[in-house]
């Protein structure tokens, strides 16, 4: 079995998210809206934060240093076929608005209350849904999908602890 490692970016601006809306991808035909990001490098492999600043400033021309609060927020887990994908979801926020332009696809800042308007994949959807219903949870959530007992996408969240056990 595969496994696939990606880092995403969902960049705030005020009330707006960066969002791009690929064409697209080797992954997907159709149209479809996501943060910044991608796959990891063999190199970032122990660092997905790294892959993470590398893909925002690839898409973006934005920089480590134009950013605010960049961290960890949600951990994402699926199986498509034979692979199984991991995705590292981080939040922050930035002053700088004009953006770089990329091959990626374009970008947009989208009002966050309507940032569940675009299509997005599956997971980021129950990801925004579960952001939505807990705006103020800022530990760092796993979020595993898998199908509910009506056979429909369905993802159960947990949070990341380190309990101390003896």
């Amino acid at each position: 079995m595969e496994h696939r490692l990606m880092a995403t970016a969902f960049l705030f601006n005020g009330e707006r998210v960066l969002m791009m809306r690929k064409r697209g991808s080797r992954l997907y035909d159709a149209e479809f809206w996501s943060g910044l990001g991608g796959h990891l490098e063999p190199c970032e492999l122990g660092c997905p934060m790294e892959a993470c600043l590398r893909e925002i400033e690839e898409e973006s021309g934005i920089r480590a240093g134009e950013m605010t609060g960049l961290r960890l927020r949600y951990i994402l887990l699926r199986l498509k076929e034979d692979e199984i994908r991991q995705q590292f979801v981080y939040f922050g926020q930035t002053e700088k608005t004009d953006l770089r332009a990329s091959d990626e696809g374009e970008l947009f800042w989208i009002d966050r209350k309507d940032w569940r308007s675009v299509p997005v994949s599956r997971i980021i959807a129950c990801m925004m849904d579960y952001e939505e219903k807990h705006p103020d949870k800022w530990e760092v959530m796993v979020g595993t999908m898998s199908l509910d007992q009506d056979g429909r996408p369905a993802v159960q969240w947990s949070a990341l602890n380190d309990p101390v056990v003896f």
